[in-house]
């Protein structure tokens, strides 16, 4: 194989291919081992769906449905090329009775287009608008592996990871903001063993680039309109975007802008340093030098004094997050959340709004006790060690690998299995860091509340 994402051959046989990697299929599910000839794109993703308790019988949830789905789908950035998947995948996805689908970052299906007979079949796996097609949802399949390895990729028949899609082939190409690089979602062609040649895989990465560049032709929104972004989930070094500029800030002045922006009305210089300082001798001249160094890196007036605030409302990751789960959109907030605030402050009140946004998501998911949401937060590194969660998984999707997981978290906290408890170093919404306080600490001191 000359291109290891490409997954036949064209001198290959497709019926020969398929019953090796039935077998193989067979074998793994059975011993958990891989056997040649299979891809390592396609082993990597086979033990990741066996890590996230997929099943090979297993199937497709549908997440979103009627007006729910309108308002997502026009919402995303994605909607902006749909015009330019259709005029360029549409006459081939008809021709050669295909299907067109598009996904976002989360593997959720958004559109699925082409031939009505070819669309029929599909919904019978619900692979249909709406429904999750992640690796941790269905296994390996070519929009949710794309997704999830950020490569373009091709899966062939029996690659797939449920056995009831392993009739199809797919390929997909991730599809990614210009300006930011991040994955929005994927471009996918789905249909019979006619897609396994390695020009279809060519085709949709092409049509993924064109989709870029159309995207990075669109008019942005005036500059002088646009609120300032602050991106400070899952990173220790927040990302503001503002005036058409992305800037990355210091860990302190990443600090800074997140208390200032959840203080519009502003912070004295003694209640910001409570705020950043904690056990720490530090002057006001110190501070005042912060946000000196800050003042300049954001330009002029964004940043007031007496008190210390921002002149403009600053949107944030953080906010959207909570945003989205005080109107009960669990799984809009699950898929806003990057991971933990600022994870290496150890700023007082930095670590109460890190830990409050955290477990406010987690009580959610936990309530709305959906599977895939649920999997998504316990295979996360902040939530692989989340007792609470794994418990809510395993009630809802008690596979061998969740309930093996669940034993050996409950074997390490040393408490009866279903009753609350935690390990030294195991705080019930992730590992504990030098900067998070056991439950049964004080509460640290300042005035500012985050």
């Amino acid at each position: 194989m000359t291109d290891p994402w490409v997954a036949l051959e064209p001198w290959a046989d497709p019926a020969e291919r398929v019953r090796i990697l039935r077998r193989a299929h067979e074998t793994f599910t059975a011993a958990g081992t891989v056997a040649r000839p299979v891809r390592a794109v396609v082993a990597d993703s086979w033990r990741r769906s066996a890590r996230a308790g997929v099943g090979p019988d297993g199937t497709a949830s549908v997440e979103l449905t009627d007006g729910d789905l309108g308002v997502y789908r026009a919402e995303h950035p994605l909607a902006r090329v749909m015009p330019l998947f259709r005029e360029l995948l549409g006459p081939f996805a008809a021709d050669g009775e295909h299907l067109v689908a598009v996904c976002d970052a989360h593997g959720r299906l958004l559109w699925v287009e082409g031939h009505p007979a070819t669309r029929r079949k599909a919904g019978r796996m619900n692979f249909v608008p709406g429904a999750r097609w992640a690796e941790s949802a269905v296994g390996t399949n070519a929009p949710g592996t794309a997704v999830a390895v950020d490569r373009p990729v091709q899966v062939f028949a029996a690659e797939h990871f449920i056995r009831r899609v392993q009739p199809w082939t797919c390929a997909a190409a991730p599809v990614h903001d210009p300006r930011t690089g991040r994955v929005l979602g994927a471009v996918d062609i789905t249909g019979g063993d006619r897609l396994a040649h390695p020009h279809s895989l060519g085709f949709v990465q092409a049509v993924a680039r064109a989709a870029e560049s159309h995207l990075a032709l669109l008019a942005p929104e005036p500059a002088d309109t646009a609120p300032p972004v602050l991106a400070v989930l899952g990173r220790d070094e927040a990302c503001v975007t503002m005036g058409g500029r992305r800037l990355r800030l210091s860990r302190r002045h990443s600090e800074i802008l997140v208390l200032l922006a959840r203080h519009p009305e502003g912070l004295s210089g003694d209640e910001l340093s409570c705020a950043l300082y904690e056990n720490e001798s530090v002057t006001p001249v110190t501070l005042r030098a912060e946000l000196t160094r800050l003042r300049g890196v954001l330009g002029p007036g964004l940043l007031a004094s007496r008190p210390y605030r921002l002149t403009v409302p600053v949107e944030s990751d953080v906010s959207a997050v909570e945003r989205r789960l005080a109107s009960g959109a669990v799984t809009a907030a699950a898929s806003a959340y990057a991971g933990p605030l600022l994870p290496a402050s150890r700023a007082p009140a930095v670590v109460r709004l890190r830990h409050r946004t955290a477990d406010a998501l987690r009580a959610a998911l936990i309530a709305r006790a959906d599977p895939d949401l649920l999997a998504d937060w316990a295979h996360a590194p902040w939530g692989e060690d989340d007792v609470d969660v794994w418990r809510a998984l395993a009630a809802t999707r008690p596979t061998a690998a969740v309930r093996a997981r669940l034993a050996a978290l409950e074997s390490e906290l040393a408490v009866p299995p279903g009753r609350p408890g935690r390990r030294p170093g195991i705080h019930r919404s992730g590992p504990l860091t030098p900067d998070r306080p056991r439950s049964d600490s004080p509460p640290p001191p300042g005035g500012v509340s985050a």
